[in-house]
């Protein structure tokens, strides 16, 4: 289990990349952003055949993982502003 984790770890900035780079070129609604985190933390998953001696479930784990804590990479550095939904201001 931990040799997912980390080959987890090691993917999630590179999905992290590829899903920025998809929200830019291709025009999404917000709804499917963490599908297609999933799918491309899959493919990679599936991909990093040379650099590891798992089998294919362990690495599309690894991919999958990968791709649901890229996106919530992502929110976490992301700037919110704004007000929360309550109407009132006072604390």
């Amino acid at each position: 289990m931990e040799e997912i984790l980390l080959l987890s770890s090691v993917l999630a900035p590179v999905v992290l990349a590829l899903v920025e780079l998809v929200k830019r070129t291709i025009n999404l609604k917000k709804n499917f952003i963490p599908m297609v985190s999933l799918v491309i933390g899959l493919l990679i998953g599936a991909a990093a055949y040379p650099f590891t001696d798992f089998d294919l479930a362990m690495r599309l784990w690894s991919g999958g993982l990968a791709g649901m804590a890229g996106t919530g990479l992502f929110e976490l550095f992301k700037k919110n502003e704004g007000y929360t939904k309550q109407k009132d201001k006072r604390i």
